[in-house]
């Protein structure tokens, strides 16, 4: 969704984090607002878990620090209902009340970790910090990944048979074996494979192979078909 709706710098404009505060207190809603912008970050805050996931949710980098007891949806609910809709956000639950079983249960789901209100200033900070930290790397990966998947996409069935076999480790002359044509063929394809993926070297290509899970997906395909 677009940050438009929040009125908010979309990701990469100034390199700030996006915090969500969901807590009915108002008192509390605004003493985290203003340490969280103190220190630089973005912040929208809700009042309950019906105004929360009414969305829209923003495409960016964000973490949500969530209480744990909400009048209507819990915390807890608010987290599995993220989950349901597939919408990936590093969660941070907050509570006044020291309950270890809804911590495990939140922990267990996926959540980043569980703070006690009162919570210190410096602990919340920190705990900001690090769980956009975290995302941040998550979001290149992502990225990463996606920009494998359509440089690979590009390449045509021969060009993907040529490759598994090279990632299996075998010459040019194995290839052109394997496959039933000439190794002028196979270097052909072998530089059109190098080109399309972008990739600078052999060890380049293989690394971009794993990240994807190239040979796995050939594997499944090759079941299919048979």
């Amino acid at each position: 969704m677009p940050d438009s709706a929040y009125g908010l710098n979309p990701d990469g404009a100034d390199g700030r984090g996006l915090v969500l505060i969901v807590d009915d207190d108002e008192s509390v809603r605004r003493g985290l607002e203003r340490l969280l912008r103190s220190d630089g970050l973005d912040v929208k805050c809700f009042g309950s878990s019906k105004e929360f996931v009414a969305g829209p949710f923003p495409d960016r980098l964000a973490c949500l620090v969530l209480d744990l007891r909400l009048p209507g949806a819990s915390g807890l609910e608010v987290q599995e209902a993220l989950a349901r809709a597939g919408y990936e956000i590093p969660i941070i639950f907050i509570s006044g009340y020291a309950d270890v079983r809804s911590s495990v249960l939140a922990l267990k789901a996926g959540a980043v970790d569980f703070l006690q209100k009162p919570v210190g200033d410096q602990d919340l900070l920190d705990t900001v910090h690090e769980t956009l930290g975290r995302a941040r790397l998550a979001r290149r990966e992502r990225a990463d990944r996606a920009a494998i998947q359509a440089r690979f996409a590009l390449l045509s069935p021969r060009e993907r048979d040529v490759l598994r076999l090279l990632l299996r480790g075998m010459l040019n002359k194995q290839i052109a074996a394997e496959l039933g044509i000439s190794e002028k063929t196979v270097k052909f394809h072998r530089g059109r494979v190098m080109s399309k993926t972008e990739a600078g070297s052999m060890a380049e290509l293989v690394r971009q192979a794993a990240k994807i899970g190239f040979e796995r997906q050939g594997a499944i395909s090759s079941c299919t078909s048979s």
